[in-house]
Order: structure tokens, then sequence, then C-alpha cells
């Protein structure tokens, strides 16, 4: 490739390269990641006044937050507040619900398992089998140390 070409697709590539606006899209984020996190945490404390201890609030915030996400990802709402809000939509528990649910319901047409089934934790699998090893490696480690008495 000669200079003229290369300039010539870098201008192409500056062309339709869509500009961003860095500060609008960290303001966004920011804006719908805590909106997600005022959520939970009214569920939270709404859960604490109706007596519950703080282990029980906890699990039905994260429970109810879980459940909403699915629901808008079912409905194809999710993604609309992603396009919005960029990764401040992807706040841990409700982005991991989102990568569940979204290839269950992208391949629902090619049946219960080889759609469903087979695709369901294609994004969310791999998360789950380091996280699982490394809990176990780590788990193990604790175990030895706690043996030989060094912890």
């Amino acid at each position: 490739m000669n200079e003229m070409q290369k300039q010539q697709y870098n201008d192409y590539v500056e062309q339709v390269t869509p500009k961003t606006n860095l500060p609008l899209n960290m303001a966004k984020a920011f804006v719908t990641g805590g909106a997600i996190c005022v959520i939970g945490q009214f569920i939270l404390n709404f859960c604490l006044a109706q007596g519950m201890d703080k282990d029980t609030a906890g699990s039905w915030c994260s429970m109810l937050l879980v459940l909403t996400s699915v629901i808008l990802t079912g409905f194809n709402l999710f993604s609309k507040i992603v396009d919005f809000g960029g990764a401040g939509a992807l706040v841990p528990i409700t982005g991991f619900a989102n990568s569940v649910a979204a290839p269950a319901v992208e391949y629902k047409t090619e049946g219960q398992v080889f759609g469903i089934g087979c695709k369901i934790f294609t994004i969310a699998g791999p998360v789950i089998l380091y996280g699982i090893v490394t809990s176990w490696v780590l788990g193990l480690l604790y175990w030895l140390l706690k043996m030989f008495g060094i912890m």
C-alpha cells in the first residue's frame, strides 16, 4: 500500500467511525448505574422496614433485581437501557442476569435443548466456570494453610 492509499483509508475510517462524547457517555453511565443502585437500596430499605434481618433483605433485593433484569431482557427493554447507559447498566447483578437471559431469548426458536439449553450460558458460562474453579482453589489453599497451622 502506498502513502496515498493509506491516507485515503485513514480518511475513510475517520469518516465512518462514530464520534463519541466521552463526558456525556460517562454521565449517562453514572446516572444509569446510580439509578439501578438507588432502586436496589430502596428495595433493601423497604425489606428492612418490613422487619427482615439484613441477610434476608439483601437476598430479596438481589432476587428482585435479577427478576427485573430478566423481565426487561425478555421484553427487549434492557438492551435499550444499555444503549442509553452503556456500562452503567451492567451493574454486576443486573448485567449478569441479562447475560444469562439474553441468549435464552435469542435462541428460543431453536428449541429447548439445542437452543436454550446449549446457548444459555454462552456469555455467563466462563464467568461461572472460572468463579467456581477459583473459589475451589482458594478454599483448598485456605484448608491447607489451616491444616499446617499457618492461619
